[in-house]
C-alpha cells in the first residue's frame, strides 16, 4: 500500500472520530428461536448500495448487522460482470457512499492512489477503479461481509424477528434478524425482460444484458441489440469491439432518447423530498423520468458509429421473431432483421414471485397500482406494478393483517423508484436516500424498543455530580 493511502485511511479515522457523537450503544440484544444473537440489521447485497447502508447504520451506532452478496468478494454489483462500459456515467465529482465524509470519497481515494495530477486530468471514473474503491471503502469502514452467500427464502419468526434462509457452498443456514433490508440493485423485485415476441427462442440465440455473454464468441456473426439505452449500446459497442460482422441496434422509438433526465433531477429538493409528496405528484414525475428512460452519453454512442458495421433501427420495435435456418429473423413495422444472436436490453420486469426470496409473500406486496389510479392520460401499466412503499422504503401489505411482518422488509433498489425517486440506484441520490432509510431503520428499531427504553430511563441512577455538604448551620459564624 502506498504511503499516500496509508495516510488517507489514518485521516478516515481520525475523521470519524471525530463526529461519533453519540457514541452510546442503545440496542438490547435479541435472541433468535436458535438460542444464537439476532442481528439488528441483514443487508442484502454488498455492492455500492450495500454498503452505503452499513455505514450509515455504523455512524447511528448500529452495529449488529451483517451485509450478504451471493457474489464472490471484489465481485459485488455490475461493475466487473456485466457493466460492459469503459467508465462510469456518472460526473467524477459526484459523491455517493462516503456520505459527505471527505477523507471517504472517491476523489481522496484516487488521489491517494494515482496523485492529484490524475484526477485533474480524469474525465469519467473507470469502473473497475470504482470497484476498487468500493473494496477498500467495506474494508476502510470495517463492514461485516458475508460473501457467496445467496438469500433463498424470508419468513416470521418469533418475538417479531425474521427468518432469513441463506444458501452457501457448505449448505442452508437461516439467520435471524430485526430487519431486512434488500439492497438489490437493477433485480430486486423481478428479472431481465426478453421481449414476449423472442420468449420461444432458444437460450443459444438469445439473452440479456445481464447475462454472461461470451462476445468473443460472436466474431464474424450478426448481431441484433433490442433497446436503445445506455446498456443496449455499451453490448453493441463490446459485439463490434470482439469482431461481429455486423451490429444493428434496433429503437422502438422514432427518434433514440438524447435527453438525459437524470442531470435534471440532480438536485437536493427532488432527491430528498419527492418521496414526501402526494401520489399524484409523484406518479406524475416519476412517469414523465421512466418514460423518457435514461439517455446515455456522448462517448457510448461514439464507441458504436465509429463502426462501419454498425446499423442504428429507429422506429423499429421488434413485432416478432422466429429461428430459421440462417438464424433468427426479427420483424419490424420497417421491415425483417436477420442475426445470428439477439440480446435484449428492454430493462426489468416487476414480477414478485420470479424472486425465490419473495414468493411465498409476494401476492400480498403492494404496488402502485392497488394504492393509485391516475387519470387516464398518465396511466402506465408497467410502471403500476412497482411496489408501493412506506415512507422507511419497507414493504406495505395489499390486504392489510394477512403478513404484518413485511413491514420490516425494506427496499433499497431500482424498484423503490416510484416511491423515492433514483434512489436505490444511482450514485447521485446516495447522500440524500441513504440517511432517509438509515432513519427510518432507526426509527422502528426504536420504536419496537419503547418499553425497554423507558424502563431503562425509570431505573436511570447515575449521579452526574458529587455534592460535599457541611454541618454547619445557615448564619453560623466559621
Amino acid at each position: 500500500m502506498s504511503d499516500a493511502l496509508t495516510e488517507l485511511e489514518a485521516n478516515v479515522c481520525a475523521d470519524l472520530a471525530r463526529i461519533a457523537h453519540p457514541g452510546a450503544a442503545w440496542l438490547p440484544p435479541k435472541q433468535g428461536p436458535d438460542g444464537k444473537p439476532a442481528l439488528d440489521v441483514l443487508v442484502v447485497g454488498a455492492g455500492q448500495s450495500g454498503i452505503a447502508i452499513g455505514f450509515g447504520l455504523m455512524r447511528s451506532r448500529v452495529t449488529n448487522i451483517l451485509l450478504l452478496d451471493k457474489a464472490e468478494e471484489g465481485k459485488e454489483g455490475p461493475w466487473l460482470t456485466y457493466a460492459r462500459m469503459p467508465t462510469l456515467r456518472s460526473p467524477k465529482d459526484y459523491t455517493g457512499p462516503d456520505l459527505d465524509i471527505p477523507s471517504l470519497t472517491y476523489q481522496s481515494w484516487h488521489e491517494a492512489r494515482f496523485g492529484k495530477d490524475s484526477w485533474h486530468k480524469l474525465d469519467l471514473i473507470p469502473r473497475g477503479h470504482w470497484a476498487e474503491y468500493l473494496l477498500w471503502l467495506r474494508r476502510t469502514i470495517g463492514l461485516p461481509v458475508g460473501n457467496g452467500s445467496e438469500l433463498v427464502e424470508i419468513a416470521p419468526a418469533a418475538d417479531g424477528l425474521l427468518a432469513a434462509r441463506v444458501k452457501r457452498a457448505n449448505g442452508v443456514e437461516t439467520l435471524y434478524a430485526r430487519k431486512i433490508v434488500l439492497a438489490t440493485g437493477q433485480e430486486g423485485m423481478g428479472g431481465w425482460m426478453i421481449p414476449e415476441p423472442l420468449r420461444h427462442l432458444p437460450a443459444s440465440s438469445v439473452a440479456t444484458v445481464a447475462d454472461d455473454i461470451d462476445f468473443q464468441s460472436l466474431r464474424g456473426r450478426r448481431v441484433a441489440v433490442i433497446g436503445a439505452g445506455a446498456s443496449a449500446f455499451d453490448n453493441a459497442a463490446t459485439a463490434l469491439e470482439a469482431g461481429a460482422a455486423e451490429v444493428h441496434l434496433l429503437c422502438r422509438r422514432a427518434q433514440i432518447q438524447l435527453i438525459q433526465p437524470y442531470r435534471w433531477l440532480t438536485f437536493r429538493g427532488f432527491l430528498r423530498h419527492l418521496s414526501d409528496l402526494d401520489d399524484t405528484w409523484r406518479w406524475r414525475f416519476m412517469r414523465k423520468v421512466l418514460e423518457m428512460r435514461e439517455g446515455f452519453p456522448q462517448p457510448t454512442f461514439d464507441r458504436c458509429a465509429r463502426h462501419a458495421n454498425f446499423i442504428l433501427h429507429e422506429g423499429a420495435p421488434v413485432e416478432g421473431g422466429r429461428q430459421t435456418d440462417r438464424g433468427v429473423e426479427l420483424r419490424t413495422p420497417r421491415g425483417a432483421v436477420s442475426a445470428d444472436f439477439v440480446i435484449c436490453g428492454t430493462g426489468i420486469d416487476m414480477n414478485f414471485a420470479e424472486r425465490g426470496e419473495l414468493r411465498s409473500f409476494a401476492g400480498n406486496i403492494a404496488t402502485w397500482a392497488d394504492r393509485y389510479q391516475p387519470p387516464e392520460n398518465e396511466r402506465n401499466t408497467r410502471l403500476g406494478r412497482f411496489p408501493y412503499l412506506a415512507d422507511d422504503y419497507a414493504f406495505t401489505e395489499r390486504l392489510p393483517g394477512e403478513t404484518p411482518w413485511i413491514s420490516d422488509i425494506h427496499l433499497f433498489a431500482i424498484a423503490s423508484t416510484m416511491s423515492f425517486g433514483p434512489s436505490g440506484s444511482s450514485i447521485n441520490a446516495m447522500t440524500t436516500a441513504i440517511p432517509k432509510l438509515v432513519h427510518g431503520l432507526t426509527r422502528g428499531l426504536f420504536r419496537s424498543d419503547i418499553a425497554h427504553h423507558w424502563a431503562s430511563l425509570s431505573a436511570y441512577d447515575v449521579p452526574q455530580a458529587v455534592v460535599t455538604r457541611t454541618a454547619q448551620k445557615m448564619g453560623e459564624s466559621t
